[in-house]
């Protein structure tokens, strides 16, 4: 009997992005991640409107347990770290269960923390996991995270992500 050897892949383009934007990002991901990685069974590759994925194992309808997080450095001075924390969450945890009910597993909004400060926030699964697993992906990436004061921040897995920011970031891709 033959071998086969197969390879499973992904690409995901943010939610917000155009078809124009989303097809340039995935072409720059392919051509990068073939230079960096020519030799793997497997590579993530993260860009600011698409990621793409590839196997040699079928991932398919699985929560990617793996995780990178991104953190701004510097702290937020006008308002506690611990509410900051907390409305973060808030903020997450609502975009989440919209983003589970969306065909397109992407949500963004914002939330007003005082007079002067708001913050961002985006949540998206890869449309391979179903609404309860992508419910959890992104819950347990909010729940391993977040934030520390920290002006911005992000949890990254091959499945889903979510990403919160003091200064606005959604509306990078809005046609």
């Amino acid at each position: 009997m033959a071998s086969y050897d197969r390879t499973y892949g992904l690409a995901l383009c943010r939610g917000d992005a155009s078809s124009n934007d989303c097809k340039a990002c995935v072409l720059a991901a392919s051509s990068e991640i073939l230079k960096l990685c020519p030799n793997d069974k497997g590579a993530i590759i993260w860009y600011e409107a698409c990621y793409l994925k590839y196997m040699d194992a079928d991932f398919f309808g699985k929560i990617d347990e793996d995780q990178l997080s991104m953190w701004n450095l510097n702290n937020v001075s006008m308002i506690e770290p611990q509410k900051l924390d907390q409305m973060v969450h808030e903020l997450l945890a609502n975009l989440s269960q919209k983003a589970s009910e969306t065909p397109k597993m992407f949500a963004r909004g914002e939330l007003k923390m005082d007079e002067s400060l708001k913050t961002h926030g985006m949540v998206q699964c890869s449309r391979n996991l179903s609404d309860v697993d992508c419910q959890k992906c992104l819950s347990d990436s909010i729940s391993t995270f977040c934030c520390n004061g920290k002006q911005a921040g992000g949890m990254f897995n091959g499945s889903c992500y979510v990403r919160y920011d003091i200064h606005p970031f959604i509306n990078l891709y809005i046609n």
